[in-house]
C-alpha cells in the first residue's frame, strides 16, 4: 500500500472528497465529515468498530488513534502493517461507519 493505492481507494467510494486540513493532512470525506486521515509520510487514521479496535490494537504497528481513540479510531503507523485486502475493507468500512450517520437525505444523494 502507498499514498497513491489508498487515494484511488477512497475516491472510489460514492461523495468522496479529498481535502487538506491542520496543514499537512491529507483527509479523505463523504458529506465533509472525514473517514479518513493520512499524510505524504505514511500511515492512516480510520474508525472502526469497537470489537475491531481492541483486536487490532494489539497488533504491531497499529494504535490508538490520537485524541480520537475515545471514538474507536486508529492510527496505523505505516502502510505495511496492513495488508492491501484489509486496507480495502478497513477503508471502506470507516466510510460506511461514518455515511451511515449522514442524514437520511444526504445518504440518498450518495447512491
Amino acid at each position: 500500500m502507498n499514498l497513491d493505492k489508498l487515494r484511488k481507494i477512497c475516491m472510489s467510494f460514492p461523495g468522496a472528497t479529498e481535502g487538506l486540513k491542520w496543514e499537512d493532512h491529507i483527509c479523505f470525506m463523504v458529506a465533509e465529515k472525514i473517514f479518513c486521515i493520512t499524510s505524504e509520510s505514511g500511515g492512516a487514521n480510520v474508525k472502526v468498530t469497537p470489537e475491531q479496535f481492541e483486536e487490532l490494537t494489539e497488533r504491531d504497528g497499529i494504535l490508538p488513534a490520537p485524541y480520537m481513540a475515545h471514538n474507536k479510531w486508529l492510527y496505523i503507523e505505516r502502510f505495511s502493517a496492513l495488508k492491501p485486502k484489509e486496507w480495502e475493507f478497513y477503508l471502506r468500512q470507516s466510510y460506511d461507519i461514518i455515511a451511515s450517520k449522514l442524514p437520511k437525505k444526504t445518504r440518498e444523494k450518495l447512491h
